[in-house]
């Protein structure tokens, strides 16, 4: 997998979890609780002896993780980890002997950016995805937007003061490509090895992340004529508005008439999301498979709706990208 694969494979996640180990047989536990809870990415911080060890028994044990090294502060660290099996590096803050000697050793480098001075910097070796530390301290949300402007192709992975209710607003922007944070996995929880903890909290990071809601139910009608009927049963019944789009009707927003046989023996049922390719990616990780020729594109290629491959109770799903 390449760096830019990899960094894709990262933005698919949304959520890094930064965490401290205090000792190596707490990695494999802490990794496979949040991969139950369905973060397949984890950054193990090099604050502690057991870091290298750490990393060595996650790469071999659990390979599919997107596995990291974190508060990687010298050459020989970086070394040390590379060597471990991270597959990414990530330091606090902008050291070009470290940016170079990762990018010689064809491994991703993401490193600590809260300036535009230290873009610059990360710009001219050729980095366009930096870590934005520590993120809220810095000015958060809106210090990204501004020092955004005038880099138009740096992405940012904001880290710092980042938690449950605060995630949301900052992946809102299209240019933060995911959010690091230890909120999942507290120096306390893992001291405590409240591993069933760890993956509830991270279950919980994923479907705040995803924003799964009710959109709107599919009927379907075997004609025009009976799907115009029954819009005006509910205008009538309801005081739901009657709308007519180009393949059905619609009675207020939640209730979709459509005019013909459609996807699914008794309709579809419509589940608004805060962004598709990651829902995407969660659903295909636990199984779920999609019908390709169905996604929809908007004009800048981000997929805004696909069907799942299988009915639920007669009806078909899709996926719907919620309005920014």
């Amino acid at each position: 997998m390449g760096n830019d694969d990899l960094l894709t494979e990262i933005s698919n996640v949304g959520i890094v979890p930064v965490v401290v180990l205090d000792n190596v047989d707490q990695a494999l536990p802490l990794a496979k609780a949040l991969y139950a809870g369905g973060i397949g990415c984890i950054e193990v911080t090099f604050r502690t002896a057991a870091a290298e060890e750490a990393i060595r028994i996650l790469s071999e044990k659990i390979p599919e993780m997107l596995l990291g090294a974190g508060t990687v502060l010298t050459v020989e660290q970086a070394n040390r980890a590379i060597n471990a099996g991270a597959r990414f590096i990530v330091s606090p803050g902008f050291n070009s002997k470290i940016v170079k000697y990762c990018i010689d050793n064809s491994t991703t480098i993401i490193p600590g950016c809260a300036t535009p001075s230290d873009i610059e910097s990360a710009l001219e070796l050729g980095i366009q995805v930096i870590k934005f530390f520590p993120a809220e301290a810095a000015g958060g949300l809106d210090m990204i937007r501004a020092m955004s402007a005038p880099y138009a192709n740096v992405k940012f992975i904001p880290t710092g003061g980042i938690n449950i209710k605060n995630l949301n607003t900052y992946l809102s922007f299209d240019r933060v490509i995911a959010c690091g944070g230890s909120w999942i996995a507290s120096k306390e929880l893992v001291r405590n090895r409240d591993y069933e903890a760890i993956k509830k909290l991270a279950r919980e990071a994923v479907f705040i992340m995803l924003g799964f809601e009710m959109q709107h139910i599919g009927i379907n009608m075997s004609d025009e004529t009976l799907a115009n009927q029954i819009s005006i049963v509910f205008e009538t019944l309801f005081g739901f508005i009657k709308q007519e789009r180009t393949g059905s009707f619609f009675a207020g927003s939640s209730i979709e008439i459509m005019k013909k046989q459609f996807l699914g023996k008794n309709g579809h049922i419509a589940i608004s999301t805060n962004n598709v390719r990651r829902a995407i990616y969660y659903l295909e990780k636990i199984g779920v498979t999609f019908m390709k020729e169905t996604a929809l594109y908007d004009k800048i290629g981000n997929i805004r709706s696909i069907y799942l491959d299988k009915e639920i109770g007669n009806f078909a799903i899709h996926l719907l990208q919620k309005s920014n």
